[in-house]
């Protein structure tokens, strides 16, 4: 039944679309008619079969379960094509249902109600993910990418200025990588299609700084070699040139920078470069070969980007509760919160030795290229690092002997830092929100204690100055810490 899909599919009713049709205290006891309206009676009167009302009310019913899919896995924006398409489609089945005469009669006033109630459920479903704060959030971030590859990498390429001529920076790849970071911590709140563009947005620009990463890198290789080098230097040469034309071509289409191109046609032609290359003859010198070999690897680097246009449309990419690698994650996590619990309760035991093993198991997960299962696993990482560092500095403070000529400001570092390993200790514990006053004051206790290493004088004492600074980053990463655990981030 129509109503019963939509409910399973939303996981509870529209709010216009109240159901009581299925209780029977309006209606009659009479004959169910079959079809997407069984709760309702057949009607008495002239009609030898169904009321005309609820033939065409049936008809809005199976085009609201051909729309329904399409609204619900949607992720665009309300400027988009496919948006106004959609709002058109349930805009007129609106109107259709609008128009319906019930002759006043309950039962067709009821399922005319019905109708009505899923089309504007999921009109508002549909408005509700496009112009939600979150998939605004994801564009912004997308555009911002957008102005920095423009700038750094396809606008100088426009101009014809090669690749070869200006060099992507590494504060390029920097900005980049830190609009990947943001995106990924990008809450969705569960829902389908924020996680959806969420992915989609994440796995272009994670795309593109690997381009730009590998670019970087080639910078060290001695390329391209002299065409008087062998006869067919000359032609790698050219494709090597090519090469980073396409490279351009690629972020701009990555990107959405470029509306002529596609992925695909940019795919044939890297292609028909890798047959040109393995046709050459470059068995008589081995640094040409070394040379074409670099080549081919820098195409097939820029190929298996090329598949993307189609990216983030299957459901187990961006909705990962089923994912193996997240399970994986979920289990060494949950390792992680039982060895913690035993930490806090009964002290060091031993534990450091299975967190290191815990972080090299976690080192192994297959992330599969998806920026948020990457995300997931530096989040884990982060909690067995951050596990793994209060133990050090328990057993340091344990094992601390100061000797009578210890230097006052050597000592207060020292003080600094238990009251650090009481403080981690309420952290590594802490299960709140950055609502909660306990937040607020580990917060304010945490900074106090920073401010308190700002005032430690070394007075020329190297080992002091040395201890400081990393009490400082201790506390930081403390700080860090405890925001990570409170920013609500989901897969």
């Amino acid at each position: 039944m129509a109503v019963r899909w939509m409910c399973s599919l939303f996981r509870k009713p529209f709010d216009g679309g109240k159901r009581t049709m299925g209780h029977g205290s309006q209606q009659p006891q009479t004959q169910q008619m079959p079809g997407p309206f069984p709760g309702y009676s057949r009607p008495q009167g002239p009609y030898p079969g169904q009321h005309p009302a609820l033939l065409r009310l049936d008809e809005v019913q199976r085009e609201i379960a051909t729309l329904g899919p399409q609204v619900c896995s949607y992720s665009g924006l309300q400027s988009d094509r496919e948006y106004k398409r959609l709002e058109r489609e349930l805009t007129r089945l609106l109107l259709e249902v609008d128009q319906v005469e019930t002759e006043g009669r309950p039962e067709l006033q009821q399922a005319r109600k019905c109708a009505a109630g899923e089309v504007e459920g999921l009109l508002r479903y549909l408005e509700g993910n496009a112009t939600h704060p979150s998939r605004l959030a994801i564009e912004e971030l997308t555009q911002e990418a957008q102005c920095l590859l423009n700038e750094g990498v396809v606008g100088p390429f426009r101009q014809g200025q090669a690749q070869d001529a200006f060099e992507i920076s590494e504060e390029l790849v920097e900005a980049v990588q830190d609009v990947a970071m943001r995106l990924a911590q990008v809450k969705t709140g569960g829902s389908v299609p924020l996680r959806k563009a969420r992915y989609r947005a994440l796995t272009r620009v994670c795309a593109v700084q690997e381009i730009l990463e590998g670019r970087v890198r080639t910078h060290t290789l001695a390329l391209p070699l002299s065409d008087d080098t062998h006869e067919a230097v000359q032609r790698i040469n050219q494709v090597m040139a090519q090469v980073s034309g396409a490279r351009c071509q690629e972020v701009a289409l990555l990107m959405g920078l470029s509306g002529r191109d596609s992925c695909a046609h940019l795919a044939r032609i890297l292609t028909e470069l890798l047959v040109e290359l393995d046709a050459l003859d470059v068995s008589s010198d081995a640094a040409v070969r070394n040379y074409r070999k670099q080549v081919v690897e820098e195409i097939n680097g820029l190929l298996k980007h090329l598949d993307l246009e189609g990216e983030g449309e299957e459901t187990r990419r961006y909705d990962l509760a089923q994912n193996d690698s997240i399970r994986e994650i979920e289990a060494i996590r949950g390792r992680v919160s039982e060895l913690r619990e035993e930490v806090l309760r009964y002290g060091a035991s031993g534990q450091g030795t299975e967190l290191q093993a815990l972080l090299m198991h976690l080192d192994q997960v297959d992330t599969g290229r998806n920026p948020c299962i990457r995300e997931a696993r530096r989040r884990a990482v982060l909690e067995v690092q951050a596990l793994i560092t209060f133990l050090d500095l328990w057993e340091a403070l344990g094992r601390r002997n100061p000797g009578a000529d210890e230097p006052p400001s050597h000592a207060s570092v020292w003080r600094v830092l238990a009251s650090l390993c009481d403080l981690q200790a309420q952290v590594l514990g802490f299960d709140g929100k950055r609502a909660d006053k306990s937040y607020m004051v580990l917060e304010e206790l945490l900074t106090k204690q920073l401010l308190a290493l700002d005032a430690v004088d070394p007075q020329g004492d190297q080992g002091t100055k040395i201890a400081r600074k990393q009490a400082v980053k201790y506390a930081q990463n403390i700080l860090n810490y405890l925001d990570m655990k409170t920013d609500e981030w989901e897969y």
